[in-house]
């Protein structure tokens, strides 16, 4: 994947609501404006990487650019899944993620409970890469050392 290592920032809305509720898996999803600026040739599908929330500790995340076939969706979303358990929502606040590999191209499932199999595979899978010392030394990348999070544009 040329894009790869890929740096994006852009604040956390509201998506369907599907993650948390249907899938037990929450996600963090980006506004159009932020999808929209992804190179317009990268693969739809899921990722793993490094995801940051307003200058917090940074945690393993899985990702998925595309078009969710399960659900049909019209638009094109950028949805994070952070590896961690969060307290409380966190829309409105900026996320840091550096997407550093790719696990497949998005598929559609015959059942929710496939999706979830699936979806925990991948969960899986990255966590198990990021431990890599490759993969490591981007979780230290001064890209997460944002001092005034509000002034940052997207990209690196």
């Amino acid at each position: 994947m040329k894009h790869l290592p890929y740096f994006c920032r852009g604040e956390v809305v509201r998506g369907f609501g599907r993650g948390s509720k249907e899938l037990g898996i929450p996600t963090a999803n980006f506004s159009e404006e932020v999808v929209d600026s992804f190179p317009s040739d990268i693969s739809t599908g899921i990722y793993y990487g490094w995801a940051s929330v307003a200058n917090g500790d940074v945690h393993k995340m899985v990702l998925s650019i595309g078009w969710n076939p399960y659900y049909k969706n019209v638009k094109k979303s950028v949805e994070t899944h952070i590896i961690h358990t969060f307290k409380e929502d966190f829309y409105g606040e900026i996320l840091s993620i550096i997407i550093v590999g790719y696990i497949r191209p998005e598929k559609n499932f015959d059942s929710l409970d496939a999706l979830i199999a699936a979806i925990r595979g991948d969960i899986e899978e990255a966590e198990t890469a990021l431990d890599l010392p490759e993969h490591q030394k981007l979780k230290e990348d001064n890209f997460f050392q944002m001092t005034n999070v509000s002034s940052m544009a997207n990209g690196h």
